[in-house]
């Protein structure tokens, strides 16, 4: 297992689970990248893919401003302006409905399966079913999202309840007086990832699965269409089946794996700090800012924004600085002074937000899982039950075919 955040942990926990000798080998250390301090929402409310009709002109444009809560770093980058290409060839009525076919089938499988993983394991994660409120501070923005919320609702059986001013205070008083409305998706869950995966960890040490930490990939050693070995400096570690689950980092691997991965890292950001004293109860999204707020049973976080700027492992304060400030339009204790963590990790965005699950062309004992934009800790689970089927060749609880290489 090439990569330890959370989809190579879930990989790793149903192989093992299997009775198979799993060994994670990781760049860094187990789940310190992008799955450490996301929001934490599981939440089969994201159906809609990002590239949707309607997006190409003034909001694409838009991202050009370093202001925005998608944020494009101008720059001479051929794989940016390819990908940029193929994201805008996406916004569209038919490959939005495509993709969102594919995201459903991940976000429910994933919904259920964390739900009984905690309970039949008892992962220590702060796992709460409040549900995800989809807040707008603009009463035409918040009308609008009606048309959404019903296609998500007829299509896929996702339900959500719309709360007018008023009735969303007195649902969530955390909210000031001033916004407009909300939509509430009661079968969404949440959890605090860092503990998700040091919970994990424990099981699957216990299961037999080794870890190395501090173990760079440099090179595959392959010969007659199956991968002998990989190299990590001058170490050589050998395995009958691997699977590369590395994020962002994955298109360093295209050639030798022999496909295009068309991933790029964008960049997001998250603040984590003591429970103000007005704390919301329940998650939320603060659509016009694109500022998710997860409340913890013992701390408070702020997070999101999108930045394609590389890989530059900088901290831009001005983006820390966007997710105050939009809370500040919606909640009456935005945030508090008591700062535990100030982080970002790299999202591995695609085209058509759509993740890779598909066997490598160069060596058929190599499953790609990556590519998971936004929802690795929401499609996780469900990613990896499918990953170990398909490398036992049993049959699949959902439909591959929509993560194939493309």
């Amino acid at each position: 297992m090439i990569g330890g955040g959370v989809v190579g942990t879930a990989t790793a926990y149903y192989l093992a689970k299997a009775g198979h000798k799993v060994t994670i080998v990781d760049q860094g250390r187990h789940g310190g990248a992008c799955s450490h301090a996301n929001c934490g929402y599981v939440s089969p409310s994201h159906v809609p893919p990002i590239p949707k009709p309607g997006l190409i002109g003034p909001t694409m444009l838009s991202m050009l401003s370093s202001e925005s809560p998608f944020y494009i770093r101008p720059r001479l980058s051929p794989s940016l302006w390819s990908f940029l290409l193929r994201f805008w060839w996406n916004c569209n009525e038919s490959q939005m409905k495509k993709a969102a076919r594919g995201k459903h089938a991940l976000l429910d499988s994933s919904r259920q399966l964390y739900e009984e993983l905690i309970e039949g394991e008892g992962l220590d994660c702060n796992w709460e079913k409040r549900g995800l409120l989809f807040v707008f501070n603009d009463q035409h923005h918040f009308d609008e999202f009606a048309e959404i919320a019903q296609w998500v609702t007829e299509e896929f059986g996702v339900m959500s309840v719309p709360y007018a001013q008023g009735e969303l205070q007195q649902l969530e008083p955390a909210l000031k007086e001033t916004v407009a409305g909300a939509w509430h998706y009661p079968n969404d869950a949440h959890l605090r990832p860092d503990r998700l995966l040091s919970s994990w960890k424990a099981i699957l040490q216990r299961l037999g699965v080794n870890f190395l930490e501090q173990h760079k990939v440099t090179d595959f050693l392959g010969e007659g269409g199956k991968l002998k070995a990989i190299r990590c400096g001058k170490e050589e570690l050998t395995a009958d089946r691997y699977v590369v689950a590395t994020g962002a980092w994955s298109p360093f691997f295209n050639r030798q794996l022999g496909c295009t991965l068309r991933i790029q890292p964008g960049k997001g950001y998250s603040i984590t700090m003591a429970r103000p004293s007005i704390c919301p109860q329940i998650p939320m999204l603060l659509e016009e800012r694109r500022v998710g707020v997860t409340p913890f049973q013992d701390g408070y976080r702020l997070g999101s924004t999108m930045e394609f700027g590389g890989y530059d492992a900088s901290i831009n304060p001005k983006r820390l600085a966007l997710l105050k400030k939009g809370a500040s339009d919606y909640l009456k204790e935005p945030f508090t002074e008591e700062t535990f963590e100030q982080w970002y990790g790299w999202r591995p965005m695609t085209p058509d937000d759509l993740p890779y699950i598909d066997f490598a062309p160069k060596f058929n004992n190599v499953l790609i899982t990556a590519g998971h934009s936004m929802l690795g800790l929401s499609m996780g689970a469900g990613t990896g039950k499918l990953a170990w089927q398909m490398l036992d060749g049993l049959p699949p609880h959902i439909d591959p075919a929509p993560y194939r290489l493309r």
